[in-house]
């Protein structure tokens, strides 16, 4: 009997850590979470701000001034892709130009010494 009082006050103990525990998760989990928001919502007041006085045109909302800022953005990016694509393909195409003009020579220089060497028999 005295081993089943024991196990009953074991279970009691580990009820009573696991709610304890889960309420400082709870509470942990919570203050962060309203901190996070506190700095995100912070972080957009301030862009919203930076936008509106330096980024927006002319009557644009700050909406459309960071939609305008995304899509251009997105349109550099995509230049700027191009471009270095276009880059890799002009150094293929001068690479394959020198070992063609590499391989030319040599079979030019390989000419000229089968010529040089019929003429000696």
């Amino acid at each position: 009997m005295s081993e089943s009082k024991l196990k009953k006050a074991n279970e009691k103990i580990a009820e009573g850590v696991t709610e304890v525990f889960q309420k400082i998760e709870d509470g942990v989990v919570g203050g962060y979470k309203k901190i996070e928001n506190g700095v995100v919502e912070g972080f957009s007041k301030m862009t919203d701000k930076f936008v509106d006085k330096f980024l927006t045109h002319e009557g644009e909302s700050i909406e459309d001034a960071k939609k305008r800022l995304e899509n251009e953005q997105a349109a550099r990016e995509a230049a700027s892709k191009e471009a270095i694509e276009k880059q890799a393909m002009r150094g293929t195409s001068n690479d394959i130009g020198r070992a063609s003009l590499k391989a030319s020579q040599e079979i030019a220089r390989a000419s000229i010494e089968a010529s040089k060497n019929a003429g000696k028999h």
